[in-house]
């Protein structure tokens, strides 16, 4: 394993059984993560996955190598990514742990990592793990090994969290939603929230059993939420991904609002409201018709390199707010760290809330103009493909 770059992207995603997503990689890997931490003086790390089949396996993993290297272990079972940074920030643990391979196939995971800040590892931390995964494993005294704890009300912090960022001046009473949650780890979580908040809620992709994460529904399956959205003439719907961070939306008429409009919904409501900091941050392949609904607004864009990671660089460097991508991946500083896709719901609720009007009212000023891009791994064949957006 020496040499393996391993956090090119904040952690590793792979196929299971793979060069990569072996068990003995994530036991290596926990216990090397394990060893750093403590030198640091950490010893808590939770852990939190999907609804993935092979989540129990690296779950398990992990854990072994975390207690090897004497770390005490807190896992939360099937939680959304924004989830687990939340709880390791409550719980005042050193670093958490994500499995979840996110939007691709059950048979796909991955191993993400975050600081008890909420923030990535530095690459100073990750360099001092990769070393060390060439060293050979040792375990330290019986005595020493670290302890696993079972957080058994992981989920309904987390779902107080969510509600805590929907005005409590408003209700969503009256409103029918139709949330997706990918068969993902959402599935227990969302539709909670917003039955809570008073929403009417027809759920799709909530009955996980371990290989059908991200099948046929979801971000990247919408045919299914957007026709339930019609035939249950919902006032909109709610579509996420396998870990939960990335959103689109449905509007009554069963058109699909990608992260684009997302972003300018945002946008132009914190702008409304006098409560804009900075601009927005978008990609290099976002669609033209946010930067001119933006220009009409007066409101200041600029792009980063497409991934979260350099959007939320890019946002702290200008010490700006709003960013994210076409596909959902929706940042808000003032309200987390990393994307949520189910804050960004609540967010776009709220604006609807304040405005009186509906999802189509508030984009009415935006035109969405044609798109061909290039993208890479739209589909579980794992070819690339071009799409005409």
């Amino acid at each position: 394993m020496k040499g393996l770059s391993l956090f090119k992207q904040n952690g590793i995603r792979g196929k299971v059984g793979g060069q990569i997503m072996t068990p003995e990689l994530a036991l290596n890997l926990g216990w090397a993560t394990g060893i750093a931490l403590a030198k640091q003086g950490a010893k808590k790390v939770l852990i939190g996955k999907d609804t993935r089949i092979s989540g129990y396996l690296f779950e398990s993993a992990l854990e072994a190598g975390l207690s090897a290297a004497g770390v005490d272990i807190y896992l939360v079972g099937p939680m959304p990514m924004p989830g687990v940074v939340y709880l390791t920030r409550t719980f005042n643990v050193q670093a958490g742990i994500v499995i979840s391979a996110s939007h691709q196939p059950f048979n796909h995971n991955g191993i993400r990592f975050f600081c008890g800040n909420g923030l990535h590892f530095s690459d100073e931390l990750a360099h001092d793990i990769e070393q060390l995964l060439s060293s050979p494993l040792h375990c330290v005294s019986s005595k020493q090994l670290g302890k696993a704890h079972r957080i058994s009300d992981a989920a309904g912090r987390y779902i107080e969290y969510c509600k805590g960022h929907f005005p409590a001046k408003y209700t969503l009473e009256g409103l029918k939603i139709v949330v997706d949650c990918a068969h993902g780890a959402a599935y227990h979580i969302a539709p909670n929230v917003f039955k809570q908040l008073g929403a009417q809620v027809i759920c799709v992709g909530v009955s996980p059993n371990g290989v059908n994460i991200n099948d046929g529904v979801g971000t990247l399956a919408m045919e299914k939420v957007c026709q339930t959205v019609l035939t249950e003439h919902a006032d909109l719907g709610i579509a996420l991904d396998g870990d939960g961070d990335r959103i689109l939306l449905v509007n009554a008429d069963g058109k699909v609002i990608n992260g684009d409009e997302i972003l300018y919904i945002l946008a132009a409501d914190a702008l409304k409201r006098g409560d804009l900091k900075g601009g927005v941050v978008s990609t290099q392949v976002t669609n033209l018709s946010l930067a001119l609904a933006l220009k009409q607004l007066n409101i200041p864009f600029m792009v980063a390199q497409p991934g979260s990671k350099h959007i939320i660089e890019q946002l702290k460097r200008v010490n700006w707010q709003i960013g994210g991508d076409r596909s959902g991946h929706i940042v808000h500083l003032e309200h987390g760290t990393t994307g949520d896709g189910i804050v960004t719901g609540l967010l776009v609720l709220a604006a609807m809330c304040r405005q009186q009007c509906t999802l189509c009212e508030l984009l009415r000023p935006y035109t969405r103009l044609p798109q061909v891009t290039y993208q890479s791994s739209l589909t579980s064949d794992g070819q690339d493909h071009i799409v005409n957006t």
